[in-house]
């Protein structure tokens, strides 16, 4: 499953750091927080579950109703007979989540190529910070429950989501070449997983006063987010009057040329280099590619499948290892909030260190597959782990090395070789589109999974789920 040509003759490492700027530092910490943010946001509904279930369930299976609260009024209002049927529907809300989030990132990637990408960023994290505002915090205010109003808000939020990706990957590529792109992609695709730790964070420390002040906190975060972005952003060098990317490859390309011995493969090169000035000289501004045209890539179809199996399992663990913890091990949810840390801590090393081994072996895919054979490994053994934190926190840690590192490289560093391939060497602008695809598809699977995961745990138990896990 290699992709062709994405790798090969790669400039040395020197080069990254030579042409980096402090233009890339602020690009690189912008579309990474900005990413972290809005999936803070979403990693905050995961962690109060265990709070919303109650919230949504009559007082006389729920002890944590106030006891002030006239028994009649609280009865009238409640959406489910029992906690079960709400974890059900919150399983449900993240099925809807993720199908909406995954039709918003075909759309997306094709929106993000031929509109700024700055405006289509700073305009979803804004919007849907707005959204998690009314879902979490302006509902419970105003004591008002309903299923079909919750799951109108969730799709809306899902689409405004998926500006996110597509938008970042694409900036980040249009700044960062080949050179150390396994390495830096790593590096910066932690974005998804420090999201997670800073929305597990902020969701513990205020979860004390009610669970609406934690979706209060990540959606006023996430707004203001937005802001910086819109007046901060540079989606381009040429933007500052930088060499654009690709005119700067060109000329370490050429000063390899210059020590390379006569008897080579000229005609290659040659073909290559005509190529090159065609598209240059044709057109300044290359045109967006198509939809059908991106999926018709190498690479980007198996690329996607494999990411929907796997993102499958990944989202698993971002949405239920909380309530998994709570309701398994009887933790505490702050607890079980702050000890879900660890699969991100897992994560953000194995993208880095697998991104990095794959740039020294110039070859991705070999990578991947040794990593997920070892992650069928620490599922099992995961699936196992005694009533123990700080055992449970080590294994944890090795299973999101082994699952959330492969995954961030598919997301990342995979997807912009695979918009930046020869064969679209003229159109530049297909990174967003391809993005979308890989992560649209991925998130299919993710939303299917979702629902299966809540199904399977209450008719087999939590053990056919970590089976199912492992079987994807």
């Amino acid at each position: 499953m290699a992709v062709p040509g994405s790798l090969r003759r790669q400039p040395a490492n020197r080069g990254l750091v030579s042409h980096c700027t402090h233009h890339h530092i602020v690009v690189f910490l912008l579309t990474f927080f900005s990413y972290s943010l809005l999936h803070a946001s979403r990693k905050t509904f995961s962690n109060v579950k265990v709070s919303i279930s109650s919230q949504w369930t009559p007082s006389c299976l729920n002890s944590t109703a106030p006891e002030l609260r006239p028994y009649e009024l609280w009865n009238s209002s409640h959406l489910f007979p029992s906690a079960e049927e709400a974890t059900l529907f919150l399983g449900t809300l993240d099925t809807i989540f993720l199908f909406s989030y995954a039709v918003g990132l075909f759309v997306s990637g094709i929106v993000g190529d031929r509109l700024n990408l700055r405006w289509v960023l700073s305009f979803g994290m804004c919007s849907s910070a707005l959204v998690v505002f009314s879902f979490g915090t302006l509902t419970e205010w105003l004591h008002f429950y309903n299923k079909w109003f919750y799951c109108c808000l969730w799709v809306v939020n899902g689409l405004l989501q998926s500006t996110g990706w597509p938008c970042v990957v694409a900036v980040m590529g249009n700044w960062f070449g080949k050179a150390g792109r396994g390495f830096v992609f790593g590096l910066w695709s932690a974005c998804a997983s420090v999201g997670n730790i800073l929305g597990a964070f902020l969701a513990s420390c205020v979860l004390k006063y009610g669970y609406e002040y934690a979706f209060l906190v990540t959606a006023s975060v996430q707004f203001a987010g937005g802001v910086i972005v819109f007046f901060g952003l540079l989606t381009s060098p040429k933007e500052v009057g930088l060499p654009e990317l690709g005119a700067d490859e060109d000329e370490v390309s050429v000063e390899e040329d210059a020590n390379r011995p006569l008897m080579g493969n000229d005609d290659v090169d040659d073909e290559d280099r005509n190529y090159s000035i065609q598209a240059t000289d044709s057109d300044n501004q290359p045109k967006a590619i198509g939809f059908f045209q991106a999926c018709c890539l190498p690479g980007v179809v198996l690329y996607s499948l494999a990411y929907a199996c796997l993102k499958l399992v990944n989202y698993s663990f971002f949405f239920w290892l909380p309530f998994y913890l709570s309701n398994n091990f009887g933790w505490k949810e702050a607890e079980a909030d702050q000890l879900s840390i660890w699969y991100d801590v897992g994560g953000i090393i194995g993208g880095t260190i697998q991104g990095l081994i794959s740039d020294v072996l110039q070859k991705r895919a070999p990578v991947l597959a040794v990593s997920l054979l070892f992650a069928v490994g620490s599922l099992f053994g995961y699936s196992r782990s005694p009533n123990s934190k700080p055992i449970n926190a080590v294994i944890m840690a090795i299973t999101g090395f082994f699952i959330g590192g492969p995954s961030n490289m598919i997301s990342s560093a995979i997807s912009a070789d695979l918009g930046r391939q020869d064969l679209v060497k003229g159109s530049s602008e297909a990174l967003a589109t391809v993005t979308g695809i890989v992560d649209g598809t991925g998130s299919i699977g993710a939303a299917v999974g979702q629902y299966l995961v809540s199904l399977i745990q209450e008719n087999l138990g939590w053990m056919w789920v970590f089976y199912f896990f492992i079987l994807m």
